[in-house]
């Protein structure tokens, strides 16, 4: 009975128009406060800014108020409120806050909660799986993820996460803990190998993505609120240093991405609001000489004068246009960047410290997603387009664009391994969203079209550690996890899962295969 009232209101408050009668914010303090804090930037519960809510609209809001939220605390309120107070609040929560909120380091270090203190875990997995081929799968369906056995494709452990994680697992070098955050600004740091949650911290309002430095030693959280960048201890996420972002007349910048560049001992940072890049150092030996950073190590090289020097220090970039995401070439030398307000992309060599080339690349390139392979004495990049039917093809050498494969429809995701000839690409943004298109690097052409699921959403895929098995997402929220032979393309088993949203291998991931994401 209670569903069927639920579900009588839900389609009487979507089709109600935004309500002046009703009091949204007193509707907020007497219903929602206790839970999602008084200033709606999450307690108990998540975040309810537009920040945070990230892709749920008024619709999905009025249902989630009228019938809760399946696994979680979140209550139906459609027995306690009427249609129009449950459209109301939809509409509230919607709206942005009246000004940017401070988030120190004294409010992270309030956060900071180690629920299993790294000196009680295990020294061996508890399970006989290889811990260098699990998978971290996230379901945002039911916001929980699963650690998947690679070999049997069967689960070793499920948990409840945050509301909404954001941005990909990372893991630590050695593949032991994988870091999580949510688009609210938590960061998890869970143990892969007893397979229990280590510690939380709340870095962050709204929490663009994380990185780990190549030693282990540092997470860096990028924030979109408030405008800084977090440090937090990877040991047990002991929160160390608040970067805050800004130029240099004061203006601040959301992060658009961060990503560690292991061979030049940093951090890279992409900002929003300013045109620039950042590049922070997470060595105490780094010098910052000729435009880049040097370890005492290095011989023959001059120490710049007057310039921040040793463990974060920050060197900036300055560019032609801000990045929304961007790609390194397998070296780290160069990244290839591109704003989601752009027609095409920008070439930043990070040992010179500016921009060396513009690639043209309509449609919206999704560089985040980008892979490169090796073709004959070439380095090619590939990307998606978010808006554009079509795969670009880049020469690494040249920046010039050497072929663009037309697809059935714009998509997200481009998937591929060292040991495959294959890679992998959705059409996940356009009708043919139940697609996955398989293209031959070697010869750069179309060679099959699966279709998993008519007329439901095929997305993301990943390898396993030897490149013979891709994993296909059916992104519902009845949805599967879809293996299929790498090399006859022909499926091998189906396990469900509530929207599986990602999937990280442990092996690819700390070992920056180039065919997956970094």
């Amino acid at each position: 009975m209670r569903r069927d009232i639920a579900a009588a209101v839900l389609a009487l408050a979507l089709a109600a128009p935004p309500v002046l009668a009703a009091d949204p914010a007193a509707l907020y303090t007497r219903h929602c406060a206790a839970c999602h804090g008084g200033d709606r930037l999450g307690a108990l519960g998540p975040a309810l800014i537009p920040e945070a809510l990230g892709r749920m609209k008024r619709d999905a809001a009025v249902g989630v108020i009228a019938a809760g939220r399946a696994a979680t605390q979140m209550p139906a309120f459609a027995d306690q409120l009427s249609t129009e107070e449950i459209a109301a609040l939809a509409d509230f929560i919607q709206q942005p806050l009246p000004a940017v909120p401070s988030w120190e380091l004294d409010d992270v270090r309030a956060t900071h909660d180690i629920v299993n203190p790294p000196a009680t875990l295990p020294d061996r997995p508890v399970f006989d799986a290889d811990p260098m081929n699990l998978f971290t799968v996230v379901e945002a369906g039911d916001h929980h993820v699963t650690i998947l056995d690679g070999d049997r494709f069967v689960p070793l452990a499920r948990f409840q996460s945050r509301f909404a994680l954001h941005g990909g697992a990372k893991y630590s070098p050695d593949g032991r803990f994988v870091y999580l955050a949510s688009r609210d600004g938590w960061v998890t740091q869970y143990d892969m190998w007893s397979l229990r949650i280590v510690a939380e911290v709340r870095a962050g309002l709204n929490t663009r993505n994380i990185a780990v430095s190549e030693d282990g030693r540092f997470v860096m959280a990028g924030n979109m609120l408030p405008h800084n960048l977090v440090v937090l201890d990877a040991r047990d996420l002991t929160p160390l240093k608040v970067i805050p972002v800004a130029d240099g007349k004061g203006r601040t910048s959301r992060v658009s991405a961060v990503y560690t560049a292991p061979p030049r001992k940093s951090f890279i940072v992409a900002l929003k609001d300013i045109p620039e890049i950042w590049e922070i150092s997470t060595s105490e030996t780094s010098r910052p000489v000729f435009g880049g950073f040097v370890h005492s190590h290095e011989a023959g090289m001059v120490e710049a004068v007057g310039v921040q020097q040793g463990l974060f220090a920050t060197r900036r970039i300055a560019l032609a246009d801000t990045l929304d995401d961007f790609f390194f070439d397998p070296s780290y030398t160069n990244l290839l960047g591109a704003s989601r307000d752009g027609a095409g992309a920008q070439v930043v060599n990070l040992n010179v410290g500016r921009p060396i080339a513009a690639v043209p690349l309509p449609g919206m390139p999704h560089l985040g997603s980008g892979i490169a392979w090796r073709s004959e004495d070439r380095t090619l990049i590939a990307t998606p387009h978010l808006k554009e039917s079509a795969i670009s093809i880049i020469d690494a050498a040249t920046w010039k664009t050497v072929k663009r494969i037309d697809t059935l429809g714009p998509g997200f995701f481009m998937r591929s391994h060292e040991n495959t000839p294959y890679a992998w690409t959705d059409a996940s943004l356009s009708p043919r969203r139940d697609t996955i298109q398989i293209i031959d690097k070697r010869t750069q052409e179309i060679v099959r079209t699966l279709t998993p699921a008519p007329g439901r959403t095929a997305s993301h895929v990943e390898f396993t550690r030897d490149g013979r098995h891709a994993l296909v997402s059916l992104w519902e929220d009845d949805g599967a996890l879809i293996v299929f032979d790498a090399a006859t393309f022909e499926e091998v088993t189906r396990l469900p899962m509530r929207k599986p949203s990602g999937k990280y291998n442990v092996w690819n991931k700390i070992r920056f295969s180039e065919g997956t994401s970094h």
